[in-house]
């Protein structure tokens, strides 16, 4: 969950990583710190707190001139958020330096044999032991690189690292298992970052290093080869995005950005991957031939967090329309719990960076039992990209902002073009199949008229930007809505807030509910929405203040709301990419009118890369 980047080339390396520190701010904002080659020796600098920080306690760059350094920004594990425990970590000599995201499992055990060896510690991270250990083998081994892999082997965990050395000036290493490392490639430069956004300034051309993987990097050229020193080739990417879409532009916050992105977004994930005349869609990816789609008798969805709440809605509209059970799990407990996956089971694992921890380990899981894992991810060339069998990429663009917003609709975009895809080759109509697809193509344009209604949304949110409580309910394909509004606003305003069903408030919630306490309620027009009001009316009657999501021209449930929010009509499995939008914005707009940090909330970062 730590930002890394590194440069060699002929310019002077500290503006570079500077700058492209500050493009992965969101991967972590504990403490931060570089190190460089100057004057023939290495120069640490380490700053507790954000970037800008670390920034106004630099020397000018023409006092600290070198053409070669590495950058980090953290996300506290082991070890407090200090200048202390902040990255880069040194050697006894300080000679040598690293900077390093992931977990150490072992550091502990290895701390003590170090120890013994005479080495001493400063902090108290579990990387520290890394710089330590290529230490003491850097005595006996030919070059720094093979040092690097005998230390490697030793460390049990995950790792994304880069190493710096004094004694080396010619070159940096970088090294990954588990924790994404990508190579740039320039013109007699080369970059190295934790992620692509990070570079794509300064190139598009980059590699994507594999687990177990270790990279020579020189100005002018790099070298990657597995930890037993075989050569490893690898097919260099283009990014297809610039750095337009990671900048803000006019909005203040990444976040509204996005949100405001999403009428693209949406259409980018069904362009191309719809045919209206036969009422159906195409998702090539997923390397699964017709006649074996058609055998799939169970579907699991494996996620974290937002991507875990797009899954529970993919469960409602693929049981619908394609009528297969779905369980949708926690990549967190699905890896540990032993899961049963049946014969002619399908098991798609969701992540917008393609890179959580607990969603790989459970794709990797998966893959042991036997069973076909299919990814559906935002970032191309990611782990999980590489190691399922197939997918779709959901083509979201670059998502900033630690609250995920669009990934989240593209992601559910993806999951109904695949319920529309195995629903015609089972119950679904060539007529139902071509009003979903007709529908569909208009989400985009009835987002837009959601966003229209920004500045009330805000006023709204000033009505209740002090709570310090809050109940979402919806039901039906619009109960995961609830829990995602419920996500986004504790996420980012620090207030608590909970999601439930609507008919389950009387099995507990209710207690809660008293005048200062506002109820978000999706209640849009449904099969269930009789239901839903008359639970409503029990939310009122206790005085509570409710704030509703409802369908144009509901003058019923306007009447008994203190706030209502119109949204478009649409058909039922169709609702949350419109329902969502509204509580997305609500979220917003509360924690800015609270002078909150939106893009960068406290303790959270943007792909949790450790378990």
């Amino acid at each position: 969950m730590c930002g890394i980047v590194g440069y060699i080339g002929k310019r002077n390396a500290l503006p570079i990583v500077i700058e492209a520190l500050k493009r992965l701010e969101y991967r972590g904002y504990d403490s931060s710190g570089t190190a460089l080659i100057n004057d023939g020796k290495l120069a640490v600098y380490k700053k507790q707190g954000k970037i800008i920080e670390l920034e106004r306690s630099l020397p000018e760059p023409s006092k600290c001139a070198g053409n070669m350094a590495i950058a980090h920004t953290r996300w506290a594990t082991h070890g407090e958020a200090t200048e202390i425990n902040a990255h880069p970590h040194l050697d006894c000599s300080g000679e040598l330096a690293i900077v390093h995201n992931g977990i150490i499992e072992n550091y502990q055990l290895l701390k003590e044999q170090l120890v013994k060896l005479g080495h001493k510690f400063v902090s108290q991270t579990d990387t520290e032991i890394v710089v330590h250990l290529i230490e003491q083998f850097r005595k006996s081994e030919a070059s720094l690189a093979d040092a690097v892999r005998e230390a490697m082997k030793r460390v049990e965990g995950t790792y994304g690292l880069v190493v710096i050395s004094q004694n080396d000036p010619d070159q940096l290493i970088a090294v990954r298992k588990g924790s994404p490392i990508v190579i740039g490639i320039g013109d007699q430069e080369h970059f190295i970052a934790s992620d692509v956004s990070a570079i794509v300034i300064h190139t598009k051309r980059v590699i994507y290093l594999s687990d177990n993987e270790l990279c020579i990097v020189r100005e002018d050229s790099y070298e990657v080869s597995n930890l037993d020193k075989k050569p490893v080739e690898h097919t260099v990417s283009e990014v297809d995005w610039d750095i337009s879409a990671i900048e803000k532009g006019e909005f203040k916050h990444f976040m509204l950005k996005e949100i405001f992105e999403q009428p693209i977004t949406i259409g980018n994930a069904f362009r191309g991957r719809i045919n209206e005349l036969i009422g159906t869609s195409r998702l090539g990816g997923l390397n699964q031939p017709s006649s074996e789609l058609r055998k799939i008798k169970q579907i699991h969805l494996i996620a974290c967090g937002t991507s875990y709440h797009a899954g529970l809605i993919g469960k409602y509209i693929i049981e619908d329309m394609a009528r297969i059970p779905v369980q949708v799990e926690y990549a967190s407990e699905y890896r540990y719990r032993n899961p049963i996956i049946p014969d002619d089971t399908l098991v798609f694992v969701i992540s917008q960076s393609g890179e959580t921890a607990d969603t790989l380990a459970a794709l990797r899981e998966a893959k042991a039992k036997g069973a076909t894992v299919l990814g559906i991810t935002n970032v191309v060339g990611s782990s999980i990209a590489r190691e399922s069998n197939g997918g779709t990429y959901i083509h979201a663009g670059s998502e900033i902002g630690v609250a995920s917003t669009k990934a989240f609709t593209s992601q559910v975009t993806i999951l109904t073009l695949l319920a529309i895809l195995l629903g015609r080759m089972r119950s679904l109509s060539t007529v139902q199949g071509m009003d979903y697809i007709k529908e569909l193509e208009r989400i985009p344009g009835k987002v837009e008229e959601i966003l229209a209604m920004n500045d009330k949304i805000r006023s709204i949110a000033e009505s209740i930007k002090d709570s310090t409580n809050a109940l979402y309910l919806g039901r039906g394909v619009n109960f995961p809505v609830a829990l995602e509004g419920a996500l986004k606003l504790k996420e980012i305003s620090y207030i608590h807030a909970e999601g439930y069903p609507s008919a389950e408030m009387k099995h507990g919630p209710i207690a809660l509910i008293d005048e200062s306490m506002p109820v978000v309620a999706i209640a849009t027009s449904d099969p269930l929405y009789d239901k839903v009001y008359s639970n409503l009316q029990e939310v009122r009657a206790r005085k509570a203040r409710l704030i509703t999501i409802a369908t144009q021209g509901d003058t019923r449930l306007a009447a008994i709301s203190e706030h209502t929010i119109f949204i478009p009509d649409t058909l039922n499995n169709l609702q949350p990419l419109l329902a969502v939008i509204p509580l997305q914005l609500l979220a917003y707009h509360v924690a800015d009118l609270r002078g909150l940090d939106v893009d960068q909330p406290r303790n959270l970062a943007k792909s949790v890369t450790v378990e």
